[in-house]
């Protein structure tokens, strides 16, 4: 690459973080070959979220919601095109470098809690920490932090079998929240729970919100993305409307 474009990219990168803009992709594409076929599950995406905003992803199953969201959360790299997560060009990084973005600048919460079974709610939370090489009295302070942040302070030394679905999710979302990652990204984060434990979570993310917190939501249902602030809405790779709600 050129000093020029080196310059360029350094210059948006650096307007980008002066604007409060945490995601942006230019032209972003991800294309399967399958056999003597491409399969475009995302077409020249361009999305814009800016810090602090509430921001759902929805889509039906084949939409490339899903794609997306592992675009978004550096669990993939595109095919072409260009995605900055608040000022780093994340498109062109190598995986070591996507790991150590994830764990500083992405919370994922996942469907299907993704706990360990045979650790305490409080350690599953101190993982993170320990990824990032903080040290003991340090990461114990945050974990119990993040915990009294989701209302389980009383439920720090149960195992996750000890645990209801919806506070197994709370225990999710204070393992997401404990590095203070620029973006909190939830894949079909009810998926597993009933209606009423489904609308707490929801209830816990909108609080989320409200203190600051900049939330991703992927969903395909229509009442969960409904508790954003604004939709995006995925079809054959491509956003179809993108609309604001509140």
């Amino acid at each position: 690459m050129s000093a020029v474009a080196d310059n360029s990219l350094l210059e948006r990168a650096e307007q980008l973080k002066r604007n409060g803009i945490v995601i942006r992709t230019y032209d972003l594409w991800k294309t399967y070959v399958m056999g003597d076929q491409e399969i475009h599950a995302v077409s020249g995406v361009d999305i814009e979220i800016r810090r602090g905003e509430y921001v759902a992803i929805m889509g039906p199953s084949g939409s490339g919601k899903s794609t997306l969201m592992n675009l978004i959360g550096c669990l993939d790299t595109p095919t072409k095109g260009q995605y900055f997560i608040n000022g780093n060009l994340v498109s062109e990084m190598t995986d070591d470098e996507l790991a150590r973005i994830r764990n500083k600048e992405i919370g994922f919460v996942f469907q299907t809690f993704n706990l360990l079974p045979r650790a305490t709610a409080l350690h599953n939370v101190e993982l993170p920490l320990i990824y990032a090489g903080m040290s003991a009295a340090e990461r114990l302070e945050r974990a119990k932090q993040a915990m009294r942040h989701v209302d389980l302070e009383k439920r720090m030394d149960h195992k996750p079998n000890e645990l209801s679905g919806g506070q197994r999710q709370r225990v999710a979302v204070a393992r997401a929240l404990v590095n203070n990652p620029s973006i909190l990204l939830a894949d079909e984060p009810t998926g597993n729970l009933d209606t009423a434990t489904g609308n707490e979570i929801m209830g816990l993310f909108e609080r989320l919100h409200e203190q600051g917190n900049t939330i991703i939501l992927v969903t395909h249902e229509h009442d969960i993305a409904q508790h954003a602030w604004r939709v995006i809405h995925i079809r054959d790779g491509k956003i179809e409307k993108d609309e604001k709600i509140r």
